[in-house]
């Protein structure tokens, strides 16, 4: 299972399962000191794992990012 943000990199390197978040770079978790947020998507990767058979397959995942100083960076 992968965790992506950069999804063109996700499709060219075909992992077995991927989850994407559209978020900055480096924060592929989440926005620093929210470990909320990091449990969050590791869930949703979890949950990938049980669900996803098609091999290749790139799950979106529409969590949004909120920090107003790196917004433009997404």
């Amino acid at each position: 299972m992968s965790v992506s943000i950069i999804r063109k990199f996700t499709e060219e390197v075909k992992p077995s399962r991927a989850i994407f978040l559209k978020w900055p770079l480096g924060h592929p978790l989440g926005e620093p000191f929210k470990p909320e947020q990091h449990n969050a998507v590791l869930k949703k990767a979890f949950e990938a794992l049980k669900t996803v058979k098609t091999p290749g397959s790139i799950i979106d995942i529409p969590f949004k990012w909120k920090r107003v100083e790196d917004r433009e960076k997404v």
